[in-house]
């Protein structure tokens, strides 16, 4: 049967896909796989997440600190917002940061399977055959003995022990150094699994914030958190049951302002079943509970106001926190005042632990330690809005329903002052207290990242200080086959990485395998 190719070119019928046009359309495909696993494209990448983790570090983030991510929004209104929009409050959660986690995962396991696989190769196949000339390498050394050149071999071999040999062709090949290419893919196998181990955390870990006056008590519900970073996968269910008091919170400074310990002094118990327990919650040294840990993030001042009605009853009695504005803790702090016989009451105040006033009669802070605190208010009255059912921030104060109370003019208060309002109702600084802030971490993945930690230092200790080099022994015949009993022993060397250190190396083993196969006398 012929074919008419004539007719088939002008067949209006299409080209049936073959293997040929499958490669074709798969070759884009391939090329763009084969660039992502390149080591290039990996170091290129762990770069950019390197890059992208340097926001993290000067700007504050929610997931460790919401009150300064608040304080920095209201102070930069400006700058924050297009931050925000970027995810640069909250870079470890943000969607480019992932993504370039994801390709950076996917480019290395895509560089480390081939080589994996071609390493374990190179373990099973045996050392290359020596060389026809063992002088022409870069080490190298000849002598003669009257040994036969089986017994210079069996000798030669057992002081080569440790090393992989095998004797083949009147020859003794041997090569040490593997654990080098060993060392390098346990290095980047760690890496894998540490961000296999930080993806744990991401999903099933669990962060919280929480703000304690002193006398507060928290127990680990959900409901208790002021702010919480939960993972995508994680359950509430999974919380460790624990429950903890701050009965007191001490900071000291130097002369110079600058903060030296901070101290909160807690009581906690592991579950609820159990007694209270003391313990001192450090910078350095969180509660440790079970799979959670509690960590100190900040503190402020707290002072306690107490507000009478014309009678004396008392109307509100609580301490207040004040946000720290700067290192000398001058604090902003409001105060809500729903529950009064009268209007309502509210105040806006500055809080100043070292009080400093000058001739026009500002106040500020000249040390962060409380050496002579006061409270600077302004009142108001009103409705506060509160009933309305409308979510507020107990921080800020939404004045459009009220008014100044003694035409708005602040009053400083030092502790234990009063005072008395156009109405007859008194405001009483009580007394100073302070606040700290905690953070409750449950970390799935912390034990994977710490074994990839541990693998990451001993592989890099193996590529870095184990060097892989070859040695070759041949012992043959002086005079070929006339039976003259005289063996000519060869060696030669060859170093893959630092030749020099290898020559030093090679010298010491040529005086070894001499001892041991003596030169003709």
């Amino acid at each position: 049967m012929t074919v008419d190719l004539d007719a088939v070119r002008l067949s209006t019928a299409p080209e049936p896909v073959g293997p040929v046009r499958q490669r074709q359309l798969l070759a884009p495909v391939r090329r763009a796989w084969r660039q992502l696993t390149s080591m290039r494209t990996a170091l290129l990448l762990l770069f950019l997440l390197a890059l992208g983790a340097v926001p993290g570090g000067f700007l504050p983030q929610r997931s460790l600190n919401p009150v300064r991510v608040n304080e920095y929004i209201a102070q930069h209104p400006s700058l924050a917002p297009v931050l925000d929009r970027l995810s640069l409050f909250d870079v470890f959660a943000a969607p480019w940061f992932a993504a370039v986690y994801l390709l950076l995962f996917i480019s290395l396991t895509g560089c480390l399977v081939p080589r994996i696989r071609l390493h374990a190769r190179a373990l099973r196949t045996p050392p290359p055959r020596a060389p026809g000339n063992l002088s022409r390498l870069p080490v190298s050394a000849r002598w003669e003995t009257d040994l036969g050149p089986d017994e210079a071999l069996q000798l030669a071999r057992r002081q080569l022990n440790g090393w992989r040999a095998i004797e083949r062709g009147g020859a003794l090949s041997a090569e040490k150094g593997y654990l080098r290419e060993t060392g390098n893919l346990v290095f980047h196998v760690s890496l894998v699994v540490l961000l296999v181990g930080i993806a744990v955390g991401a999903f099933f870990g669990f962060k919280g914030t929480v703000l304690l006056k002193e006398g507060s008590a928290f127990a680990n519900t959900v409901l208790a958190y002021d702010d919480i970073s939960p993972g995508r996968r994680f359950d509430a269910g999974n919380l460790v049951p624990l429950n903890f008091t701050l009965d007191d919170f001490a900071a000291t400074y130097g002369a110079d302002g600058k903060a030296r310990t901070f101290d909160a002094h807690v009581r906690y118990a592991p579950d609820p079943d159990s007694s209270l327990r003391p313990y001192d919650i450090r910078v350095n040294s969180p509660l440790h509970i079970d799979a959670a840990k509690v960590y100190l993030l900040g503190h402020g001042y707290a002072p306690e106001v107490v507000v009478r009605e014309k009678n004396g009853e008392v109307a509100f009695d609580e301490t207040v926190p004040c946000l720290p504005q700067d290192t000398t803790f001058t604090s902003a702090c409001t105060i809500k005042v729903p529950d009064t016989r009268g209007e309502q009451l509210a105040f806006e105040g500055v809080f100043t632990p070292t009080t400093v006033q000058n001739e026009s009669g500002n106040v500020a802070s000249a040390h962060p330690a409380a050496q002579s605190p006061a409270l600077t208010l302004i009142g108001y009255r009103g409705d506060l809005g509160i009933d309305a059912g409308v979510p507020s921030s107990v921080y800020s104060l939404d004045r459009r329903r009220l008014v100044p109370v003694d035409g708005g003019r602040p009053k400083l208060l030092g502790v234990g002052e009063t005072w008395t309002l156009p109405d007859g109702r008194t405001v009483t600084f009580a007394k100073t207290t302070e606040w700290a802030t905690f953070q409750v971490t449950q970390d799935p993945g912390k034990g994977i990242a710490l074994l990839a930690s541990v693998g990451i230092v001993l592989g890099l200790c193996m590529s870095l200080f184990v060097r892989r080099r070859r040695v070759w022994v041949r012992a043959v015949p002086a005079g070929g086959e006339d039976g003259s009993g005289r063996t000519v022993v060869e060696v030669g060397g060859l170093a893959r990485t630092d030749p020099d250190a290898f020559a030093a190396e090679f010298d010491e083993l040529v005086e070894r395998l001499r001892a041991r196969v003596p030169g003709r006398e």
